[in-house]
């Protein structure tokens, strides 16, 4: 498990479109907290797709899924709906700040286009038929993935590539085992 602190002043200050703090929503249940990298990133597509078709199991387990993304909220709003997730809850993020703040870096060349990401790309891109597109946001955003319960990170997977494809399910799952 990667250690990572954010301060309970920050998470309040992270509010939804729904109007609610990050950190009021982890008071009231768990919540995923994703970090998309940007919309046109054939792996982001590829989490969308991965957290609509486990979404129910996720929310089973009383968990409450949370994204942050690089764009706006016009541009969000297409993208979940398009990916079946109509009822998204989201922070917008164009300036990277909350990704720093959850130490979640810039990619260096090997972690964005090193010969495992490109591999991958092909399968997500082309195979699976994400494909490919211009940023829609920075491209160079890496992403991540924490589960908060009151105010405090429980788990995270934070990606050492960009096509690193994190089990969502078990990564609730590991925090509700007692």
């Amino acid at each position: 498990m990667v250690q990572v602190y954010v301060e309970p002043e920050l998470m309040a200050e992270m509010r939804t479109n729904t109007g609610e703090s990050l950190l009021e929503l982890s008071k009231k249940s768990q919540i995923m907290l994703i970090f998309l990298r940007h919309f046109g990133c054939m792996f982001c597509r590829e989490a969308l797709v991965d957290i609509s078709r486990t979404k129910k199991q996720i929310e089973g387990l009383g968990t409450k899924i949370v994204f942050v993304h690089l764009s706006d909220a016009e541009t969000a709003e297409r993208f979940f709906t398009r990916f079946d997730i109509p009822d998204a809850v989201y922070i917008g993020d164009p300036d990277t700040q909350y990704y720093t703040a959850f130490g979640l870096v810039k990619g260096n060349l090997t972690q964005l286009f090193g010969l495992h990401s490109w591999i991958r790309g092909f399968q997500a891109g082309i195979l699976s038929g994400h494909g490919i597109a211009t940023p829609i946001g920075d491209g160079f955003q890496m992403p991540g993935v924490f589960v908060i319960q009151d105010g405090v990170i429980r788990e995270a997977f934070i990606h050492k590539l960009s096509s690193d494809r994190p089990d969502y399910f078990h990564l609730v799952q590991q925090c509700c085992v007692i």
